[in-house]
């Protein structure tokens, strides 16, 4: 969700009444309970404390007289606890006014004093200002979190990038070097070779940095159009078998793969994948299926020989995993892949699987479009498309 997100939709409050006659609850409830707004209610201090330890409550509404816990021996429970203690509190009294009485209260710790019978548009008013406040306190809060989120994100994408970016432009460097010193009448094409491999690497980290600074942003959108999955698998096969000739990738298919997707991500996503698995296959055949059997949904499957560390699974699709995992690239690939898949309102899985690596994915037919978020990601079981 966005910032924008927050600010027109208020984050909901709670508000506690606590007061030993049930009807003047009733009537508290009419009086506050609205939009945003939910009313907590206590016939005692001791159900009013029970409801503290599992509610957040931005103003509390205290009857001062009450048997077994009057109202400011529950304000003393509350600021006596670190949980409770911010919360302001109102006391509410039919008894005449009694400076030591109202001492007594500004000592346990009320913000105001309203003498019953009250009027409504007080006491809503009132209320109003101490919610409004507490959504502002929260507001704030989420706000630092996501800084501190976002500047701790950007302190890593900078170190990624000046190490793995630092190792492509050193060969460039040294391979132009080399072209410059070497006899014209030497075959360069081993170097070319070597300094267009270089440039290429160095091309995918950008556009993965660009891609997840897009969907970090909340900028990047899908643009589904019909198609076929089945097409994009060949299409990404194909490549695949020309850039690595010494890899099978074997291509299976059972159903209709036709769908409203976004092409151009789904090639990513599927070129991610299978292209993770050539380089992890050590030779051997990479299998990629497409099961379109369920009406609803497209689902694959990429399978090489090998095996993920158990402890990096449940960080597989994290952003810049080369900080804590050593790989080849940025370590934006599968989480980009995972980013794509869920705005199509699918799931990604990963699991080692009697000696392979699997990788496994659905995306519904028709999903709805939808922004990328950089959310938290939920967990997901393996796909059992066996």
């Amino acid at each position: 969700m966005n910032l924008s997100d927050t600010e027109t939709a208020p984050l909901q409050a709670n508000v506690l009444v606590v007061d030993d006659v049930p009807q003047n609850l009733m009537a508290m409830r009419a009086v506050l309970e609205g939009e945003g707004l939910s009313v907590l209610t206590a016939e005692s201090g001791a159900q009013a404390l029970e409801l503290l330890l599992t509610h957040s409550v931005a103003v509390a509404l205290l009857d001062v007289n009450m048997p077994e816990m009057n109202g400011f021996d529950l304000a003393e429970l509350m600021r006596g606890s670190s949980r409770t203690r911010e919360v302001p509190i109102l006391f509410l009294t039919a008894s005449p006014r009694d400076q030591r009485r109202m001492f007594r209260g500004y000592d346990s710790g009320a913000v105001d004093f309203l003498y019953k019978p009250v009027e409504p548009h007080v006491i809503l008013s009132k209320v109003q200002v101490f919610v409004e406040m507490a959504r502002q306190r929260e507001l704030m809060r989420q706000n630092n979190e996501r800084l501190a989120r976002a500047l701790a994100l950007n302190e890593t994408m900078i170190a990624v990038m000046t190490h793995d970016l630092r190792t492509p432009l050193s060969v460039i460097s040294l391979c132009a070097e080399s072209l410059e010193l070497m006899p014209p009448e030497t075959d360069r094409s081993r170097i070319a070779g070597r300094i267009l491999d270089s440039a290429h690497r160095m091309a995918r980290m950008i556009a993965q940095l660009l891609d997840f600074s897009k969907i970090r942003s909340g900028v990047l959108r899908l643009e589904p159009q019909e198609g076929d999955l089945r097409a994009v698998a060949d299409q990404v096969a194909e490549e695949l078998r020309q850039s690595a000739p010494g890899v099978a990738v074997e291509l299976a298919c059972e159903g209709t793969m036709g769908g409203r997707f976004d092409v151009d991500r789904m090639t990513q996503v599927l070129s991610n994948l299978v292209g993770n698995a050539v380089r992890h296959a050590e030779g051997a055949p990479v299998s990629l299926r497409l099961d379109g059997s369920d009406c609803n949904r497209l689902q694959v499957q990429v399978r090489n020989r090998g095996c993920i560390d158990e402890a990096l699974l449940p960080r597989l699709f994290e952003p810049f995993k080369s900080s804590f995992q050593a790989c080849s690239g940025l370590g934006l690939g599968l989480y980009i892949v995972d980013q794509f898949v869920r705005a199509h309102g699918g799931e990604v899985a990963a699991a080692n699987r009697d000696g392979e690596v699997v990788f496994s994915l659905w995306i519904p037919r028709q999903p709805a479009t939808s922004p990328l978020a950089g959310g938290a990601r939920p967990q997901v079981a393996p796909l059992p498309l066996d």
